[in-house]
């Protein structure tokens, strides 16, 4: 009755049908530790955002990069602007995540002598994207800054592609070792992402980045029930196509049978 299941049509699905299981179940793994990787990221920056504020010297040094457990967390730093060294980095969202326009990073020259990258916000682009935009003067004088430490920003964690030739003073990725020839002063690892200025500042100034949405866990964790209800079904879809198989067969069988008794005169 099951012979055709030696066929080699029935073979070479039951091979696939058996290649599949293991394939979804490691599916169903991999998004099941991108959920417990997003979980995890959640946590640590809830954790930097509710921590008290420090001086970012305590944090970062030149030439060293944040640790993953700093990032996010608020920083001070008192000096004045180095508005000859500002440049912009292209391509970056508003906080609608629609708008396309360039974040702002200016030096910050601290009281010792060192320097720190602070992200001062967005503004729009401009119909000429050769030239550089206007953009808002920073504040004159003496500041204290407060705002969210941040990692230096690379094609590796940030997913975004350096781009030779770009007009002057306009850059890809915030990166504190890539600045620190131009800045001419040692620059701290990461940057500072604006939250505050005192004392404060009058007039236009760029927006703000807004804070990170750490409260949603995305879709990872139904993606891995999915991958894993499908692993459950091969093995029910392949039971089903045989007894339907076997049912057309019999099926097939017994018809003969039925035309020659029908045939036998009475």
């Amino acid at each position: 009755m099951y012979r055709f299941l030696l066929s080699r049509q029935w073979v070479i699905l039951t091979l696939f049908g058996l290649a599949l299981i293991p394939v979804m179940i490691e599916l169903g793994f991999w998004q099941l530790h991108r959920h417990e990787h997003r979980v995890a990221r959640n946590e640590r920056i809830a954790r930097s955002l509710d921590a008290p504020a420090v001086a970012v010297g305590t944090l970062s040094a030149p030439g060293r990069q944040v640790a993953p457990a700093d990032a996010w967390r608020t920083v001070t730093a008192k000096g004045t602007y180095h508005s000859g060294h500002e440049v912009v980095v292209r391509q970056r969202t508003a906080a609608d995540e629609k708008s396309i326009g360039y974040y702002v990073l200016t030096p910050l020259i601290m009281e010792d002598g060192r320097a720190v990258l602070v992200n001062r916000g967005w503004i729009p682009a401009g119909g000429d994207l050769t030239k550089f935009p206007e953009v808002p003067a920073a504040p004159s004088g003496t500041v204290e800054v407060t705002g969210r430490l941040m990692p230096d920003e690379t094609t590796g964690n940030s997913g975004i592609k350096d781009k030779q030739g770009l007009p002057p003073r306009q850059i890809m990725m915030i990166n504190s070792r890539e600045l620190t020839g131009s800045v001419g002063k040692p620059v701290l690892g990461g940057y500072v992402q604006l939250t505050g200025t005192s004392p404060k500042v009058s007039g236009k100034q760029p927006e703000p980045v807004p804070a990170p949405d750490h409260s949603g866990i995305g879709p990872h964790m139904a993606y891995a029930i999915q991958w894993w209800l499908f692993a459950a079904g091969v093995p029910v879809g392949w039971v089903v196509l045989v007894r339907r198989e076997l049912r057309d067969r019999l099926a097939a069988a017994q018809r003969p049978e039925q035309e020659q008794v029908t045939a036998v005169p009475a």
